[in-house]
């Protein structure tokens, strides 16, 4: 399974790829639709996908793909 998570790091909107930093200092919606897009990619794959996004009050929500 991949994970994808969209959080603040440092005062920025960061997106993880795995628990690696692939993208950072954009705004929230920005991260949202980069990680979404990077979710869909892998499930055209076949991949199973766990996509993590924090809120603005600092909740995650989680999402999941396949079995």
């Amino acid at each position: 399974m991949i994970q994808f998570a969209v959080t603040t790091k440092d005062g920025e909107w960061t997106v993880f790829r795995d628990a690696k930093s692939v993208a950072h200092g954009m705004s929230r919606s920005e991260a949202v639709k980069l990680a979404e897009a990077f979710a869909y990619e892998a499930e055209a794959r076949g991949e199973d996908v766990q996509l993590l996004i924090q809120d603005y009050t600092g909740e995650l929500k989680a999402r999941y793909s396949g079995g």
